[in-house]
């Protein structure tokens, strides 16, 4: 039997990549080059339309301990990630263009997996189907998705500017990791000075803001974890700078002391040829950025390479409409994967399309169905997208806060951390060994 992906972003992909392991023929539908949203910029499968961390490395993190368990689900995301990470301290990040050009690779390789380019507008509502169109779905299938479901949820996040790296200015800047972890290099420091920082801070709240339609630009309606910078300033006058442009665990080789603010740069591509602003979602105009982010000494004659870009992201009552297997409650042929079904982050959406792929393939017929347990970080991702008790649905990342208790008070945070790791690994090398 055939089933139906629409969508080849990161859940499209890995639920395309499960089921045809599991020998299903795959028809995976997307419809660019055609068609683009406005955050997508090249015509590569899997595209990075944000940054290109995928968070904490450590398996005793809870975004660690999420690409651990994919890795022993066989996870083609984790593969390709793997492969072509970029120095990022604690973090794993990749090499953008590399990683979805990878994946991209893999997908049309695959002679299970078919490749098609069209725009899905309706619903289907023939065979087994994964909806994995993600938070940027078009406007018509976004419309058939509201029309069928009662209406659907929605909110803005933002991605963060890109700079050349021979354009930085090193005279102000210093190469580190924060506490000194990774390699030492990981980071390109651009530390400010209390004078400069409160410049800063007086032209970022008051720069002028891209438009977006229908919406208050001073007050949009935003998801935390990607909170534009200017609007995490208007907080106040020290918010970021308990934030994103923290100075802990970093000493200016100029001064021997700590700076007042520090913004953090992060290698974009394994060449090291571009670095993005680390925290820095925008929704600022072109010109308010590079005016504004000028304004730091080491960025004072900046080439931008990409700026920063707000977009609208929609996402489905998953704890009203979704089993924990990601299926429809209504109709266990059609499946939803991505950050459409309240999953926040790369790897979570990964994660979901993972699930969503092998119960697909098993509701073809091709394997035994899989929800791991909710003590695992993938099993409790699937526990809270499928709970009705979720009154005020709002996106969830990978957080050790969603895990059941351990049977045993562990005072240490590192030590408890561990503890929830290796409870839930033990299951995985029961099942996956």
């Amino acid at each position: 039997m055939k089933v139906r992906v629409i969508g080849a972003g990161l859940a499209g992909c890995e639920a395309a990549w499960q089921l045809a392991k599991r020998g299903a023929e795959v028809e995976l539908v997307e419809m660019k080059p055609a068609k683009k949203t406005p955050a997508h910029k090249t015509d590569m499968l899997a595209e990075l339309v944000c940054s290109n961390s995928f968070k904490a490395a450590r398996i005793n993190s809870a975004a660690g301990l999420l690409k651990e368990e994919m890795r022993r689900m066989g996870s083609l995301l984790m593969e390709c990630a793997d492969r072509c990470s970029v120095a990022a301290g604690g973090a794993l990040a990749v090499d953008r263009t590399l990683f979805s050009s990878m994946v991209t690779e893999k997908i049309k390789s695959c002679d299970r997996i078919t490749l098609c380019e069209a725009e899905i507008t309706k619903l289907p509502e023939d065979g087994i189907n994964v909806i994995a169109t993600g938070p940027l779905t078009s406007d018509a299938l976004a419309e058939d998705i509201r029309n069928k479901f009662g209406g659907s949820l929605s909110f803005f996040d933002a991605a963060a500017p890109i700079v050349s790296a021979e354009s930085i200015d090193m005279e102000h800047a210093f190469a580190a990791s924060r506490y000194g972890k990774g390699d030492g290099d990981d980071y390109i420091n651009c530390p400010m000075n209390k004078e400069e920082y409160e410049r800063f801070h007086s032209e970022l709240v008051n720069a002028e803001r891209t438009p977006l339609h229908g919406v208050d630009v001073q007050n949009p309606k935003v998801y935390e974890g990607c909170m534009p910078i200017e609007v995490m300033a208007q907080r106040g006058a020290d918010t970021i700078r308990f934030g994103p442009m923290k100075p802990v665990g970093l000493t200016d080789p100029r001064t021997g002391h700590r700076p007042w603010a520090v913004l953090q740069l992060r290698k974009e591509n394994s060449a090291g040829t571009m670095y993005n602003l680390v925290g820095f979602q925008t929704n600022l105009k072109f010109g308010e950025q590079k005016r504004v982010f000028g304004l730091i000494p080491a960025l004072t004659n900046a080439e931008f390479v990409r700026f920063g870009v707000m977009h609208r992201n929609t996402f489905i009552d998953s704890p009203r409409l979704l089993n924990p297997d990601f299926s429809l409650r209504s109709d266990a042929s059609l499946f939803f994967a991505g950050q459409m079904t309240g999953v926040e982050g790369y790897m979570e959406s990964g994660v979901s399309g993972l699930i969503a792929g092998v119960n697909a393939a098993a509701r073809a017929g091709r394997c035994e169905p899989l929800v791991p347990p909710a003590y695992t970080m993938t099993g409790a991702l699937c526990a809270y997208i499928s709970d009705e008790t979720v009154k005020d649905f709002q996106p969830m990342g990978a957080n050790l806060g969603v895990l059941p208790p351990l049977d045993m008070h562990i005072r240490d945070k590192q030590q408890r951390a561990q503890a929830y790791a290796d409870r839930a690994l033990e299951y995985y090398d029961r099942s996956f060994s």
